[in-house]
């Protein structure tokens, strides 16, 4: 696919699945995004204050923002935490939550809560793969030297082991979040990935061929580094920066094939979290000269936009 010169790409809408809605007004404030960026779907990260431990608490989190942008699936999860059992597992798989995210403690926002290793929790690991049940890594080693890509590095024996100790949580229910794509993380299987951020130009790269390499790259993969605001314009600078891979040669525009796009963007997220395929609806992306505003605002409250300036695709709900 030629994306320089594409005016119009019609695609399913698109399936998020690593977004952070926060609490009071800031969740207020960027819910109703989710939907004007044309994404249905959303996976919900559970590091509130205080993070998100009980399936009592999902499910309350899931009403407040139902109750603010009804038109939009909420995939809930709990915060692994030290006091973590068997049977919390259990009744959050009977709830509907979709997974349990690890956070390393102390090494990212409102993480002091999470634990500082993953030994002893094979009981834990256990009722997840018994049940079904999503483990989302957050994969750095506490204590490792002060260069964050090294910290994930050294998180890859505990990957191994987890695998090789759990294989039904292997071939179909770990996802990886914040990977760096380049040194030995490249060698991780592409369908585990769940939002890698390039962190260096070299990650930038490795990027749009991991989500090109095989079909099924899990969406949703976003362009800028953590810590920005992009929930608007997340699908479109997908594309930017499939569009930039292409002129910088990283990757080829047979590459960029509507299939790819799709599975990238909604079908293979969606299958991996065993949701119903979508393609049913479908949003339209136009070349219409549109540029990311600088922010946007709610009451009292103003978040920066990640590339305002940039000119990108208009999006809009296909008939």
């Amino acid at each position: 696919m030629q994306l320089k010169t594409t005016q119009m790409i019609v695609l399913p809408p698109s399936a998020d699945m690593h977004v952070h809605l926060r609490q009071g007004e800031m969740m207020k404030l960027v819910t109703p995004t989710i939907r004007r960026g044309r994404v249905d779907t959303v996976f919900v990260m559970p590091n509130l204050q205080p993070p998100i431990r009980t399936v009592k608490r999902a499910l309350e989190y899931k009403s407040e923002l139902q109750a603010i942008e009804p038109n939009v699936n909420y995939l809930m999860s709990l915060y692994f935490h030290a006091d973590l059992t068997p049977d919390i597992v259990a009744e959050a798989a009977n709830a509907g939550i979709a997974g349990i995210k690890v956070y390393p403690q102390g090494v990212t926002t409102k993480s002091d809560a999470g634990v500082v290793a993953l030994d002893g929790f094979d009981a834990v690991f256990e009722a997840m793969q018994e049940h079904d049940l999503v483990l989302n890594l957050h994969g750095e080693v506490v204590g490792t030297p002060a260069d964050g890509l090294t910290h994930e590095e050294a998180f890859l024996p505990t990957l191994k082991s987890i695998h090789n100790k759990f294989p039904r949580l292997q071939n179909s229910t770990i996802t990886a979040h914040h990977l760096y794509l380049t040194g030995e993380m490249s060698n991780v299987d592409p369908h585990a990935f769940c939002k890698p951020n390039p962190k260096t130009p070299q990650d930038r790269d490795a990027l749009p061929k991991a989500a090109q390499r095989v079909a099924t790259a899990s969406s949703s993969c976003k362009a800028p580094p953590a810590g920005v605001f992009t929930q608007l314009y997340a699908t479109q600078l997908v594309v930017r920066a499939f569009e930039d891979a292409t002129e910088r040669g990283i990757i080829t525009e047979s590459d960029v094939t509507q299939e790819k796009l799709e599975g990238f963007f909604s079908k293979i997220g969606r299958a991996f979290y065993k949701l119903a395929d979508n393609s049913g609806s479908k949003i339209v992306r136009e070349r219409k000269g549109e540029t990311i505003p600088t922010s946007v605002q709610g009451e009292g409250l103003e978040v920066g936009i990640s590339r305002s300036g940039d000119e990108v695709f208009s999006l809009g709900w296909h008939d």
